[in-house]
């Protein structure tokens, strides 16, 4: 993978991969998330992703908007429980123009405070659609059950009480206490001259004062299994069934990775898709899923069907949890599950704008990226005993927490 690295003098790291492509890409990731806030402040981070857009000290906010789709690019953010991401589609020629345009609103956001208003009622009625969709509703509840009390556990969008307290003064407050030069990465990927590229996001954001985090985050404790069935007006039911799993920099993280997509996976013939849609015709969607934390991680598997199946479909993914816990795959089932992987991971390395956050986010955890070529060769060394172990780690029935809307 031939990507360059560098530093700025503030502290701020940057990584940058050169693809001969007219369209490029652009970003700043932020090692902040929904986890670093405190209980009055849940949904900051998230409300500060919308409101960065809204004006700056020399834009307003139709400027920022028109200033890349003029050109034909697009500005984009996203919030999750650990960063917070700012970043850029646009063609190669419009790279100057890209980087300032970000710089501005990173480092001279101004939340005006007519804009903050106008937001909150747009971030309400964001909460309130969410609501309104149990099967997007239900992985957030689960995560307040499996890491009950603990900040990590919050939902991202925070409560419409605690949206409508934002104000200026919070929002700026929340900024810095929380967001770290030392904390940053530029990613990039696109056709430009790297010692041209240097030169630009040197200039830009080496303005940007110098901030090192001086403590860390509150590490989660102790995870305790629960079951909890919520009755919902729904026409369905909605099950999530999963456990804490490994951290980001667990050594188990990868074959975890591969067992999640063997059970289900985005591909039609993962175990669960076909034991519980193709056979039984008991679902029209079911997927796992394995996300990483610094210092914990969460497997679930969800999936919606009619309030009469819905104990058999939970006897249905008990019973492939229970497979893979007493029998080691067999060594051709398991070279057919690493080669769909590779494929994946392959095809979606082609995604560039992916590509370019996956580098970014590689480099804010790991200071380093892993070629794709090193990445294949860490799933083909993956064995039986490696899915053996982490089955019966993971997929425990004594671990196992459950809910469900009835």
């Amino acid at each position: 993978m031939d990507y360059k690295l560098f530093t700025l003098k503030n502290g701020i790291r940057v990584i940058h991969q050169q693809v001969d492509s007219p369209v490029a890409h652009f970003g700043v990731i932020v090692n902040t998330g929904s986890r670093d806030e405190e209980e009055h402040e849940q949904g900051m981070a998230h409300f500060i992703e919308h409101t960065i857009f809204k004006g700056t000290k020399k834009r307003k906010s139709f400027q920022i908007i028109n200033r890349l789709e003029d050109v034909g690019g697009e500005l984009n953010a996203y919030t999750t429980k650990e960063e917070t991401a700012v970043y850029a589609t646009f063609l190669n020629e419009f790279y100057v123009r890209a980087i300032e345009l970000i710089s501005d609103i990173v480092i001279n956001a101004s939340f005006p405070s007519k804009e903050i208003d106008l937001e909150k009622e747009v971030i309400i009625e964001e909460i309130n659609s969410y609501n309104d969709s149990p099967a997007e509703l239900i992985y957030d509840e689960f995560e307040e059950l499996v890491f009950n009390g603990h900040p990590i556990a919050r939902n991202i969008l925070g409560t419409p009480e605690t949206v409508r307290a934002f104000n200026r003064a919070k929002v700026k407050q929340f900024i810095k206490s929380n967001y770290h030069t030392s904390q940053m990465v530029i990613c990039s990927v696109g056709k430009i001259d790297f010692t041209k590229f240097e030169k630009l996001t040197s200039f830009y954001f080496s303005e940007m004062p110098q901030k090192d985090l001086v403590c860390g985050r509150e590490p989660f404790g102790i995870y305790k299994p629960a079951e909890i069935e919520i009755e919902k007006d729904t026409f369905q039911s909605h099950c999530i069934i999963g456990a804490e799993a490994y951290k980001l920099k667990n050594e188990m993280r990868l074959p975890l990775v591969l067992l999640n997509n063997i059970l289900g996976g985005n591909s039609m013939n993962s175990r669960l898709n076909m034991s519980m849609r193709e056979k039984s015709g008991l679902v029209y969607s079911v997927e796992a899923n394995y996300t990483p934390y610094t210092d914990t991680g969460i497997f679930m598997v969800y999936f919606g069907t009619e309030r009469n199946n819905l104990f058999k479909a939970v006897d249905i993914v008990e019973r492939e949890f229970k497979l893979l816990r007493d029998k080691k795959m067999g060594p051709k089932v398991l070279a057919r599950a690493k080669k769909q992987m590779i494929g994946q991971l392959a095809i979606a390395n082609e995604n560039r704008e992916d590509l370019m956050l996956t580098l970014g986010r590689s480099f804010l955890y790991f200071n380093k990226v892993d070629s794709i070529e090193s990445v294949f060769k860490k799933i083909e060394a993956i064995t039986p005993d490696d899915l053996y172990r982490v089955s019966n780690e993971i997929l425990k029935k004594d671990t196992l927490s459950k809910l469900i809307f009835l």
